[in-house]
């Protein structure tokens, strides 16, 4: 379903993206992982279509979407949360659901919005100033509620569980197991909690400095020696 070939990202002098190659087929819940500043979000924003690759291709479904703009991205099949919640201001719950199903599916579906609200537990809050009148947890469960309502193929979800107590990074992981059993889509998730990871994917992939350096089950990458200096800070002096 996805597919990067040799992606580089460049801003200026700095190469934040370093001849990145990882592929994922559908149904698939990979985990994305790596020091702060290794390139994880600037990857994800090159899929989604915030920033342009310097290099590389980036395959959707077998199309070459590189220079794809935001909304037909979305309109193929890709979904994405960001890691500070962005509800639309002046707006309700509901109503950030109908825009983002507008712009990501091209139609309003008030059947799958109700759906998709009662399965994120936002049924009750559907009404609300989306901006104003949510708890931390909610704002989350809205970025996600958000991005299915575009009907997407692929979820991208940056850091979902942030700043979340122990007990409701627990709650969400369940909620994001049964979206992925209920919906069948592929999700890749970025997270720096290891025990997290390990405990909700079947694979994971490690960036460090722009570059990956381990792809395989969590087991595999955990153990793997080149991950652990990475996260213990050798070489990031």
């Amino acid at each position: 379903m996805l597919q990067l070939d040799n992606v580089t990202v460049r801003f200026g002098g700095l190469t934040a993206v370093k001849g990145v190659s990882l592929a994922m087929g559908d149904d698939q819940l990979v985990g994305l992982v790596g020091p702060n500043g290794a390139g994880k979000t600037t990857l994800f924003n090159v899929i989604s279509g915030l920033v342009r690759a310097t290099t590389g291709r980036v395959l959707f479904d077998g199309a070459d979407i590189l220079r794809q703009p935001l909304h037909k991205r979305a309109r193929l099949g890709l979904g994405r949360t960001f890691q500070i919640p962005q509800p639309m201001h002046e707006l309700t719950v509901r109503e950030n659901l109908v825009v983002a199903q507008r712009f990501g599916a091209g139609r309003v579906d008030h059947g799958k919005i109700d759906e998709i609200l009662e399965f994120m537990d936002l049924a009750h809050a559907a009404e609300r100033d989306a901006a104003h009148e949510l708890a931390l947890q909610e704002l989350k469960r809205l970025e996600v509620a958000k991005a299915l309502a575009t009907e997407p193929k692929l979820l991208l979800l940056d850091e979902v569980l942030a700043g979340l107590e122990t007990s409701g990074k627990r709650m969400f992981m369940e909620k994001l197991r049964k979206l992925h059993a209920r919906y069948r889509i592929g999700i890749l998730i970025i997270e720096h909690d290891i025990e997290t990871i390990s405990s909700l994917c079947h694979r994971v992939a490690v960036l460090d400095f722009g570059q990956l350096i381990a792809d395989g089950t969590p087991e595999e990458v955990f153990n793997n020696p080149d991950v652990i200096r990475s996260y213990t800070g050798a070489g990031h002096a």
